[in-house]
């Protein structure tokens, strides 16, 4: 399970060559759309009336002498022209326009620099109005992830304005839980650096994939997480449940609280999600994805790794809630 704005782009999930092909017959049927003369207009290189330009024979170039092969009227270059030609190195993915990881990382380090001062100014307004800013911030990074999951486009500005949503929710929901648990944001901040840095150590050791029955379970899983969040979040705000964490305190398996195992789980299925995000970008660079495509791939990192700390930050809330 990846980002939806990855899954459904061909240069990620592997449809490259397929998006390629349909291209190029496009640009053919075009080209041949253009090149083709309309009616009652005379083909390329003949005046009106079918007649060749003054002193040039049928089927000769211009500045072609008579019985000369059109190949031998072209100028020879030199040898060392060629030679200079053969040692020029191979251009590189980044000359060619084309998406790199190393430059989906930077663009990620950019995001993420965005979030941060978002966070940070958010960090310092009082309560209750930074966790209205966060509230205000998840939902619309809720509804900008949609927007930017089936844009056909990639949009820089909407995905920055991703970013800035994103800092609100995190800054503001960190600010106030850092009031009822003192150093709960350091402890959330380590645990999320611990969790994405073991998921990339073993993506990079090659000893962990994605599989499509994981994927399609981790897909139905995290559609029937967001609802559940959505129903609790609304039950919470309505007063119908009391509990500050609504059913995820208040209801208890075995005497743990539902909490406790949803933000477990939801912290494995963040790990498997950006397990996926990697993958994806390794197939839009290996495919050749133009360079804009960088930011589709480090949109969905960042978002997943935010999804990962949130999760993070109430699980252990959750946990000192109880102690």
């Amino acid at each position: 399970m990846a980002n939806p704005a990855l899954e459904r782009n061909p240069y990620f999930n592997g449809n490259a060559d397929q998006a390629a092909a349909q291209a190029r017959a496009a640009y053919a049927y075009q080209q041949g759309q253009q090149g083709a003369p309309q009616y009652g207009q005379p083909q390329t290189g003949q005046q009106y009336g079918g007649q060749q330009p003054y002193g040039q024979q049928p089927g000769q170039a211009y500045g072609q002498q008579p019985g000369q092969p059109q190949w031998q009227s072209m100028p020879t270059p030199g040898a060392d022209a060629l030679n200079h030609q053969f040692d020029l190195p191979s251009p590189s993915a980044d000359q060619m326009e084309r998406m790199t990881v190393e430059d989906t990382v930077a663009k990620g380090a950019l995001l993420m620099g965005v979030l941060l001062v978002a966070a940070a100014i958010t960090w310092f307004i009082p309560s209750p109005l930074n966790l209205m800013l966060a509230i205000g911030g998840s939902f619309v990074a809720l509804i900008l992830g949609f927007v930017i999951a089936f844009k056909k486009e990639v949009s820089v500005p909407l995905i920055m304005t991703f970013a800035v949503a994103e800092g609100l929710l995190v800054g503001g929901f960190s600010s106030f839980l850092e009031q009822m648990y003192s150093g709960i944001v350091v402890q959330a901040v380590l645990a999320t650096l611990v969790v994405v840095g073991v998921t990339l150590a073993l993506f990079s050791s090659g000893r962990v994939r994605t599989s499509p029955k994981i994927t399609k379970f981790f897909m139905i899983a995290g559609i029937a997480y967001l609802v559940f969040s959505l129903i609790n979040f609304g039950l919470v705000m309505t007063g119908i449940n009391s509990d500050p964490w609504g059913l995820r305190t208040s209801v208890e398996i075995f005497g743990i609280p539902l909490g406790v195992i949803l933000g477990i789980f939801a912290v494995l299925m963040g790990a498997y999600m950006l397990i996926a995000d990697f993958e994806f970008i390794q197939n839009g660079a290996r495919a050749g994805a133009p360079r804009k495509y960088g930011w589709l791939g480090a949109y969905a990192v960042i978002s997943t790794v935010v999804f990962i700390y949130l999760e993070l930050l109430r699980l252990i809330a959750i946990l000192r809630g109880n102690d």
